[in-house]
């Protein structure tokens, strides 16, 4: 699995799981939904992504 996959699949697990949260116990997990939003739209325009940076450290290919 390359970095560009595991960042997906993050950020979707990462809006699904906070959508229930935000559901069911508080709405301000709807914030860490809109602070995930708002991470990959800046990554859109810059191309630097966290999440990215630390799946390299941890020695995942990125293609």
């Amino acid at each position: 699995m390359n970095t560009e996959r595991l960042v997906r699949i993050f950020a979707g697990a990462f809006v699904l799981i906070s959508t229930i949260l935000g559901l069911v116990y508080s709405k301000w997990w709807f914030a860490f939904t809109l602070f995930v939003g708002a991470n990959l739209l800046q990554s859109g325009f810059t191309k630097i992504c966290p999440l990215e940076s630390i799946l390299k450290k941890l020695g995942v290919p990125e293609k």
